[in-house]
């Protein structure tokens, strides 16, 4: 009998464009800049994540940031040559306002993605959309905070193992989630009022920083990165 032993993690492509803008961003900017971009290079689906005038239902290739008052373009898989692609324009179009670029600055990384011995703890930067309709009805009717939270580590998993499968990659054993300090936050998506989470948690999974999870990741929601554990003061 021919035994099959599942690869621990995997490694994937990334790329990230950094756009060096005459002004600070806001987290409001990564739907404008998603917008611009797209219209822009019609002829790359990956970055308007779209094929003629379908949604590609997986996930995406080309995600759009607002970090430290920057806007960042982080492409892995196929993406990356997306990213590569994009040639210099000298403003971008956020909503009614032309904002000057100053400067663009591609870096390429291979990133690790996948089941790890040990837990990592990561921080949403930018709201966890978690919930849809439905589970947001059965999400309200849920009793006590603790159980709430319970309720979103079983959400998270599948998250997680929907990225997976989009990358094709098998998760070899159970995703363990425990969410640390969690809170509630009102939020938005294209004027729709929506209830995002911001906070930690950890899962003995390995995810590249800057990486969405989530709903609308693309449009820079549910942006996370690895919290560093704290170094022991030695006396």
């Amino acid at each position: 009998m021919t035994v099959y032993r599942l690869r621990k993690s995997m490694t994937v492509p990334t790329a990230e464009l950094i756009l060096e803008t005459v002004r600070p961003l806001d987290f409001e900017n990564s739907i404008s800049l998603r917008g611009f971009i797209g219209r822009r290079f019609l002829e790359n689906i990956f970055l308007h994540n779209h094929n003629g005038g379908s949604l590609i239902y997986s996930y995406p290739r080309v995600q759009y940031k607002i970090i430290d008052s920057k806007a960042r373009i982080i492409g892995l898989a196929e993406g990356v040559e997306a990213i590569k692609n994009i040639s210099y324009f000298e403003k971008i179009i956020l909503g009614n306002e032309d904002v000057k670029v100053e400067g663009i600055d591609l870096s390429e990384a291979q990133c690790i993605f996948g089941i790890s011995e040990d837990q990592q703890t990561y921080s949403f930067f930018t709201p966890w959309l978690a919930l849809n309709k439905e589970n947001h009805k059965r999400y309200l009717k849920i009793i006590g905070w603790q159980a709430r939270k319970e309720f979103l580590a079983n959400i998270l998993i599948g998250n997680i193992i929907s990225i997976s499968k989009s990358l094709g990659y098998t998760v070899p054993e159970p995703i363990k989630v425990s969410l640390g300090k969690m809170k509630e936050i009102k939020t938005s998506l294209k004027g729709t009022p929506m209830l995002g989470f911001l906070g930690t948690f950890s899962v003995n999974f390995e995810i590249p920083d800057y990486w969405g999870i989530g709903k609308s990741v693309s449009r820079g929601f549910g942006t996370i990165k690895r919290v560093e554990p704290a170094k022991e003061n030695k006396t």
